[in-house]
Parts: structure tokens; C-alpha cells; sequence
């Protein structure tokens, strides 16, 4: 943070971005849904989600503290680990409201959103199809 403030003349905004996880066959279990194969994923997306809301309420009037918490994101990673979803991306995608898989840009622009949000702190925005719905 201080090298990007240094170069920049001040920080405006920090993305902190995760995008992988080891596939563990176990029960289903995930963040904010009883789904997913990886527990030390879940969980730390979990106390990531709890910390947003915990910093909102501290740092504010100041700094507004947001979240984003992509669902399926189709990504360099998901190909290559295509062969874990290759019997449910089917069903996956016809099971999320939007109907499809997810792309960077969504992530993004959900991201640039929240920047603009000037009377939004402490939100963890799921941007996942609606597939936290179902």
C-alpha cells in the first residue's frame, strides 16, 4: 500500500483478490451457502466477509469498507480446473438465475460500482447470477 500511495500520491482504493482454492471432497460447504469443496476457503471467506463489516463500523465516518463475493467466475483458473466441474457446470449454469457463468468484467464492474457508492460501507455485494437466491 505505501509503494502504490508513494507512486499515486494517495490510496483511493484497495482491491484485495483471492481467486483460487484446492477442490477437497468433503460435505458441501462454503461462505454464505451450505455448498463448495473446500473448507479453508469458506471459512476464510467467511472471516473476510465479517472483517468488511467489523472495519465499516470502525473506519467510518473516513473510509467506507465494502466487499465483493463472486459466485462461479470463468477464469483462467476454472479452465484449468475444468475437469472438477465437468458434470456440474451444466447444471450449475441452469441453476442460476442469470443463467450463465461469470466473467472478470462482472467481478469488475460490481467492483467499480461500489466505488461509486458513496453511502454504501460495510456490504458484502454477491455477484454470482442470483444463484445465492436458489
Amino acid at each position: 500500500m505505501r509503494s502504490a500511495a508513494d507512486a499515486c500520491g494517495r490510496l483511493d482504493i484497495l482491491v484485495n483478490n483471492a481467486g483460487t482454492t484446492r477442490f477437497i471432497p468433503s460435505a458441501e460447504l462454503s461462505a454464505t451457502r451450505a455448498l463448495g469443496s473446500s473448507v479453508p476457503c469458506a471459512v476464510s471467506k467467511a472471516a473476510l466477509n465479517h472483517l468488511t463489516r467489523l472495519l465499516a463500523a470502525q473506519l467510518g465516518p473516513r473510509i467506507r469498507v465494502n466487499a465483493v463475493a463472486p459466485g462461479l467466475i470463468g477464469t483462467p483458473w476454472y479452465d484449468e480446473a475444468e475437469r472438477f466441474w465437468e458434470d456440474s457446470r451444466d447444471w450449475i449454469t441452469a441453476n442460476t438465475p442469470l443463467r450463465r457463468v461469470g466473467g472478470p468484467e462482472d467481478v469488475a464492474e460490481a467492483v467499480l460500482d461500489l466505488t461509486r457508492a458513496a453511502y454504501t460501507t460495510g456490504d458484502v455485494l454477491t455477484v454470482d447470477g442470483g444463484r445465492h437466491i436458489v
